[in-house]
């Protein structure tokens, strides 16, 4: 980064220190970096997908007004997210590895070892998985990881793969959840000419992870495909990992001999944090994302939400949300004010059925509606409503809840999880509506 360029973006920094308060700065600006500045455009980095949206949503006429004071000509920003010494093309430092195959785009290459948070819950299902990835076919083969919704499953998972994929770059590497692999041997079967190009997909690699297998539940014919799969696979010496939600023995309707074959290796659990991982993830987070949230406002989420790490998340995002739009500090008070109607002291089981009741009266739209395949506008915003509140509110997986929104993919409702938790960091009213629809959800 050239002085100029560094001496230009302190300057705008500090044009726009003067229009907000402190905690909203410290917070989202703190952390950011030129990288460069061509034909009228400065590219910036900031630390996070979150703070990148949030900076686009909120700020980003403040930042090219305030640069167009220091330079004297127009200047549009691009945020990207990311280090800023990358983002220029600098050199690597010598002797560093080539890189490796690129991860699936189905990955979330975020979900790495490093990024996940150990405590007593956990930590005897890290260490195997970590064995695993080290060692494919050495240490413990199948793997089956069980826990409740929302514990570090799918995150562990992917560990293993993003990790096989650096580390083991000659190995094929397939992760799928348990839907996907059913809709693949489904549309197979639909043309039996695709089913051996189906059966080459997935008994041609080296190591294979399977996300919630429960749903091969019923499933009699995808029972039998797998049931091939893994012996092929496995009397190859391959390696299988295999995440539930409950042990094998509880997958009520799964074939025994399934059943005793997940169980020839190692079977182990995760259960929910404790206080003190679930103030360690939280501070995880806080730092992923170069937030400004003291440890007394983090303790406090951490006490209150105890049930599952996604639930503990949102709880943060929801406070710096709060934050953010209305330029209050993040302190203790304002945590309170904004945790009580979502998670209040008597806890009640929350159905995705009175979500979808209550977000179907707050827009008058019908549950036919909500559950059909209408794509106006008037009823896609209210369904994306319903299945954030719906991950949000219950232990529901993402396949469940797609099940419970007409049949719809579990990558749909990924998508409006997304759309929504964007939008309520940079619009107040659908913050605003969001929070009313919650507290109505939680008090009826």
């Amino acid at each position: 980064m050239s002085q100029e360029l560094s001496s230009v973006w302190k300057e705008a920094l500090q044009i726009v220190r003067q229009q907000i308060n402190t905690p909203t700065f410290e917070t989202w600006f703190k952390n950011t970096s030129p990288i460069a500045m061509e034909n009228g455009s400065m590219s910036v980095s900031v630390p996070s997908v979150f703070a990148k949206e949030w900076l686009e949503g909120r700020h980003q006429q403040m930042l090219e007004a305030a640069l167009m004071e220091v330079v004297g000509k127009k200047v549009s920003v691009s945020l990207v997210v990311g280090d800023a010494s990358e983002e220029r093309g600098e050199d690597p430092p010598p002797n560093t590895p080539s890189s490796p195959r690129k991860a699936p785009t189905f990955m979330n290459d975020k979900y790495t070892f490093d990024s996940f948070v150990i405590g007593g819950s956990n930590r005897f299902a890290h260490a195997a998985a970590l064995a695993v990835a080290e060692n494919p076919s050495n240490a413990y083969n199948p793997l089956f990881i069980y826990g409740g919704v929302g514990l570090g499953k799918t995150h562990l998972l992917q560990a293993i793969a993003n990790y096989t994929l650096t580390n083991h770059s000659n190995l094929k590497v397939k992760y799928v959840s348990t839907e996907k692999f059913t809709n693949d041997f489904i549309n197979s079967i639909r043309d039996r000419q695709k089913i051996s190009g189906f059966q080459n997909s997935y008994r041609n690699t080296d190591v294979l992870l399977i996300d919630d297998i429960q749903f091969l539940e019923k499933k009699e014919a995808t029972q039998e495909e797998f049931f091939h799969t893994f012996n092929t696979l496995h009397e190859a010496g391959k390696q299988i990992i295999i995440s539930s939600d409950r042990p094998p023995r509880n997958i009520s309707t799964l074939e025994d001999r399934l059943r005793s074959r997940f169980e020839w290796g190692l079977i182990t659990d995760i259960q929910p944090p404790d206080l003190e991982t679930r103030i360690a993830i939280l501070k995880k987070r806080v730092s992923h994302d170069a937030l400004s949230v003291t440890d007394d406002v983090l303790e406090y989420i951490a006490s209150r939400v105890q049930s599952n790490i996604r639930e503990l998340e949102g709880a943060l995002i929801r406070v710096v949300a709060f934050s953010s739009l209305t330029n209050t500090p993040i302190d203790l008070e304002a945590t309170k004010s904004v945790l009580k109607d979502i998670f209040p002291e008597n806890n009640r089981p929350i159905g995705f059925q009175k979500i979808q009741a209550e977000v179907c009266r707050f827009f008058n739209v019908s549950r036919v509606d909500i559950v059909g395949n209408r794509r106006s506008q008037s009823i896609v915003f209210p369904r994306q409503v319903a299945m954030y509140l719906t991950r949000e509110l219950t232990d529901l997986s993402l396949p469940k809840i797609g099940e419970c929104f007409g049949g719809r993919d579990h990558t749909t409702v990924m998508h409006a999880n997304s759309k929504i938790e964007k939008l309520l960091t940079s619009k107040r009213d659908i913050y605003n509506t969001v929070q009313e629809i919650t507290n109505k959800i939680k008090q009826s």
